[in-house]
């Protein structure tokens, strides 16, 4: 399952575009179809742009039928830094774009999540995928891993049907500015329900951020049944003060541990909620309506200190 750093010694680029068709020219969305034939294996692909988005969306559907062959998609950029930034797990790894030393040169292929990033001071560009993994960034070139096919431990691996989207997102600014929600929007797009209650009413989330550098990562029922567990994390590398804005009827919350256990009574005014975070700090929460079992904790002072702890 490894790849050598030997891979790049014979590169071969996927040309041969059999059809080209525009499929889409609406007022919100603009696709153009680019299929192609490449050996024994078809690689169809419907390219995106909607209304006020930056988002270059490659929607693709790949007949895989090689083996012993790594297929990526590459973007060259007009873009100069010496790190890449890659989104992990409750945080993010800077990488160099360079390869000056053996350590640099080893480090060819970066595991990372839902992007990945080359930005100078104020412009850079991010490469968005809903489940490729595999990442490579060297001078001005971003690079995904799409498709790799060894024959061991599967001698099939890989041959068939794959359905995925990858997306290409210049954007003004630092990553941190819109990099994150833009991911997210790719792996979680709305979703449409319908809602009974006559639409007098509006729906407000349980939970939302008005700081850009936390993100709501998990809601989920509480274990014993008291109150709604959310999980947050710091993603910038920042400390501070954030603030959260709950949904009517939370009136209280408390900070708990990984295992839901509480840990300290946090107050709720006017719909708000503010808290301290230190640099990817996860940081998990349990909101509680005037209907769910109090807690061992007392209520806290008007001024911010609490009654009976120092």
């Amino acid at each position: 399952w490894d790849i050598d750093p030997f891979f790049e010694d014979r590169p071969e680029p996927v040309l041969g575009v059999e059809n080209l068709r525009i499929v889409e020219a609406g007022p919100l969305r603009a696709t153009v179809e680019i299929v192609r034939r490449w050996r024994d294996s078809t690689i169809r692909q419907r390219v995106s742009l909607s209304r006020r988005s930056r988002r270059v969306d490659f929607h693709t559907w790949i007949d895989w039928q090689e083996r012993h062959i790594l297929l990526k998609a590459a973007f060259p950029v007009a873009v100069r830094a010496p790190w890449a930034t890659y989104d992990i797990q409750w945080g993010h790894i800077e990488r160099p774009t360079h390869r000056n030393t053996s350590w640099d040169a080893a480090r060819f292929e970066v595991a990372a999540q839902k992007w990945a990033d080359l930005g100078e001071a104020d412009y850079g560009v991010a490469l968005l995928n809903d489940g490729k993994y595999g990442h490579d960034i060297c001078d001005n070139v971003l690079r995904l891993s799409l498709v790799k096919s060894p024959t061991s431990p599967d001698p099939a691996s890989d041959l068939g049907e794959h359905r995925f989207t990858y997306s290409l997102l210049p954007h003004p600014g630092n990553w941190r500015d819109c990099v994150a929600a833009e991911a997210y929007a790719l792996n979680r797009p709305p979703r449409v329900a319908r809602v009974d209650g006559g639409g007098s009413g509006s729906l407000r989330p349980i939970i939302g951020s008005l700081s850009p550098q936390v993100v709501i990562e998990t809601v989920k029922p509480a274990d014993d049944g008291r109150g709604v567990i959310v999980r947050i994390y710091e993603a910038h590398r920042s400390r501070g003060m954030v603030t959260l804005q709950v949904g009517p009827g939370i009136v209280s919350a408390e900070r708990a541990g990984l295992l839901e256990d509480p840990i300290e009574a946090l107050p709720v005014r006017n719909g708000l909620l503010h808290l301290a975070v230190t640099p990817f700090e996860i940081v998990t929460l349990r909101l509680l309506t005037d209907v769910d079992r109090p807690s061992d904790f007392p209520e806290p002072a008007e001024e911010g200190e609490w009654r009976g702890h120092p």
